[in-house]
């Protein structure tokens, strides 16, 4: 049966494919992702990933459906998604120097109706950033559109020297959760 990726994500599709799942479709679902007031990390991205899911399950009967949301999160505080340079580095300025968490949401819809949902989180202990550090970080662009104005995959591996947990998740998509509840909810690649 086939699998339907819920997400405008080209690292989501890009994690999938590294461990052999290669979805049918893409269709990236359009949901306000907008905090809810004193809402938890957790509970957001549990919460996004399930709107997204419901968003594009019904568009597709018949096949598996997964959708993911990816939270970084200072404490409590969920931080945005960097679509300016302003916001990237006031992102990383606070994240400089301190442990943050990293929150994953994933949703799977079965044909049949059955459905899976999941939290995972990863510690990641980012390093002081000095001002020319964060000058360039900023430059290069890799900020844009990123959860807390960086890419672990990218030029911010340098500013991480140490994570713990799942670094795919850091990435966009736990790949041993996601590969988990598929299998567990009978899907095979």
């Amino acid at each position: 049966m086939p699998l339907i990726l819920a997400s405008a994500s080209p690292r989501r599709l890009d994690l999938l494919q590294q461990i052999g799942i290669v979805p049918a479709a893409v269709d990236a679902p359009h949901v306000d992702e907008t905090p809810l007031p004193a809402e938890l990390p957790a509970a957001y991205a549990r919460r996004i990933a399930t709107l997204k899911l419901d968003a594009v399950a019904p568009r597709h009967p018949g096949a598996f459906v997964l959708a993911a949301d990816t939270v970084v999160a200072l404490g409590r505080r969920i931080l945005p998604k960097a679509e300016d340079a302003a916001t990237a580095r006031k992102c990383l300025e606070l994240l400089g120097g301190r442990r943050h968490k990293v929150v994953g949401g994933v949703a799977i819809a079965a044909p049949g109706g059955r459905r899976a949902v999941r939290v995972v989180t990863t510690a990641v202990i980012f390093k002081r950033l000095d001002e020319t550090e964060l000058t360039r970080y900023i430059e290069s662009g890799e900020w844009h559109g990123k959860a807390g104005g960086y890419a672990i995959q990218g030029r911010a591996a340098a500013f991480i020297p140490e994570i713990i947990g799942s670094y795919s998740n850091v990435v966009g998509l736990s790949l041993s959760d996601a590969q988990a509840m598929l299998t567990g909810l009978g899907h095979r690649e």
